[in-house]
């Protein structure tokens, strides 16, 4: 067989296994195996050769291919004109001992790699050599290209799914808390990041955390990624979108490169914003962006709603002068604690000739008397107790599951503080009552029983505290 046979049936047989590589990518919906296929059948064919994928950074594999990050070659102007041009280059090595040809592995809508093909010696690519890589770059892009659109497809059904019922759950009377949780969950579910934060502007252009952050929007090191976003969002009131990132006054503590933040807005006014971050760079594809956008976008609604409802239950159980519980939350709660405990202190509080405050000082002073009270109750008890505003001057407190011995200390400590901090100085009178599941006893008797003991406080001296008198008793 003379040479020229010889390269005849070495042809035959290189088109016998592009056209058999070419069935088996258009039989693949996954990008590795195609690359695998790929690089298998150039290994066949060219055995003394070696390649290399230069892929972008948003391919994920989990074989063992030749990937190397196209990114690493932007200095090399071989590499980056057959990706981003498409057109086939030829180079030597940094030792000038070995040819190499850059091939494009494209499909009609663009470049999604280039094949490195090192020959073991200089030499020039035969035209065959050259013809047949094309051919195989070509079937290979054009099932990388069928295999993109296809699993493009499936997320973007997954993706209306999430956001479908993303607003179905957000539209189920959630509480904020939750509301901002489930926003999280569904965030990391999609996007797969490592920190998600939720901000809101105050009226001074401050930075408001919300529910559902991590814990990091809560260390010093967030403050550089949080300012720069705010004055971005604040400035272009659009999304932002960093791979890798490249920020003013950064150290190398800061170690998160890829960065997505999405305004929260309510009437097309910016309210915040979430963001998300990744310590790797280029770790968020659009797809990804897209995606955070159209679930923030979903979320606002929601979230204002939700906010709103809050606010509204919120000025139904709170007086709005002290901004104590009104006198109904201090009775379900009450009774609620009667069914459910086993004890509980009650406190009447009124302030000692008030209307003197009221006629010497004026209704202004008098109100903010008030305030300045309900302050000093509520930094003298805990968040499991209830502090109301029974009506005028006189103000409520109940201690559920707590004993009377230790009710009565903490009615005379506020007796004290109030004396103590008010300005101007005023004093308070104080009634408390007790009640136990050892005795039958009813609301309207526990009042009246503290009622008593206020009025006896004031009767004998004010500015102190009196405990109940046992004779009272529910019938």
């Amino acid at each position: 067989m003379d040479i020229f046979e010889k390269e005849a049936l070495d042809e035959r047989n290189w088109y016998k296994q592009l056209f058999c590589a070419a069935e088996k990518f258009h039989a693949f919906l996954d990008n590795d195996k195609i690359y695998e296929e790929f690089v298998t059948t150039l290994e066949e064919v060219f055995p003394e050769y070696t390649y290399y994928l230069l892929l972008p950074h948003d391919h994920k594999t989990t074989g063992n291919l030749p990937i190397i990050d196209v990114e690493f070659k932007r200095k090399n102007t071989n590499v980056m004109e057959a990706y981003l041009f498409g057109h086939i280059k030829f180079g030597l090595s940094a030792d000038k001992k070995q040819s190499i040809m850059y091939m494009p592995i494209k499909g009609k809508q663009g470049v999604y790699g280039v094949l490195q093909l090192n020959a073991p010696i200089l030499m020039d690519f035969s035209i065959q050599q050259i013809e047949f890589t094309t051919s195989l770059a070509m079937s290979a892009g054009s099932a990388l290209e069928n295999a993109k659109l296809y699993q493009k497809s499936r997320q973007a059904i997954s993706n209306l799914k999430l956001i479908n019922e993303t607003s179905q759950r957000l539209n189920s009377n959630l509480q904020f808390t939750e509301t901002m949780n489930y926003i999280s969950e569904q965030i990391r579910h999609a996007i797969h990041v490592q920190e998600v934060g939720f901000f809101l502007f105050s009226s001074e252009q401050e930075l408001k955390l919300l529910p559902g952050s991590s814990a990091f929007f809560s260390t010093s090191q967030a403050v550089y990624y949080t300012d720069y976003i705010k004055n971005k969002i604040i400035q272009e009131k659009d999304s932002l979108f960093i791979g890798d990132s490249n920020l003013p006054n950064f150290n190398e503590q800061l170690h998160f490169r890829s960065i997505m933040a999405v305004p929260i807005c309510q009437n097309t006014r910016v309210q915040g914003f979430s963001v998300v971050l990744q310590e790797e760079p280029y770790s968020f594809s659009f797809e990804s962006f897209n995606l955070l956008k159209a679930l923030v976008h979903h979320s606002s609604l929601a979230l204002a709603n939700t906010k709103l409802r809050e606010e509204l239950e919120t000025m139904i159980i709170t007086d709005h002068l002290t901004k104590l519980h009104s006198r109904n939350y201090l009775d379900e709660g009450i009774q609620r604690s009667m069914k459910e405990d086993d004890e509980g202190t009650f406190m009447l509080i009124d302030i000692d000739n008030f209307k003197e405050i009221n006629d010497t000082y004026g209704h202004q002073v008098g109100d903010e008397v008030l305030i300045q009270v309900a302050e000093l109750i509520k930094s003298n008890i805990r968040t499991s107790d209830i502090g109301a505003r029974w009506g005028g001057e006189e103000l409520a407190i109940y201690l559920p599951r707590v004993s009377l011995e230790t009710g009565s200390i903490i009615a005379e400590r506020i007796v004290e503080k109030i004396a103590e901090c008010s300005s101007p100085k005023i004093t308070v009178s104080c009634g408390v009552s007790y009640w136990t599941k050892e005795h039958f006893d009813t609301f309207k008797f526990l009042f009246k029983r503290a009622d008593e003991a206020l009025y006896l406080a004031k009767g004998t001296g004010k500015n102190k505290m009196v405990t109940q008198n046992h004779n009272i008793i529910a019938s």
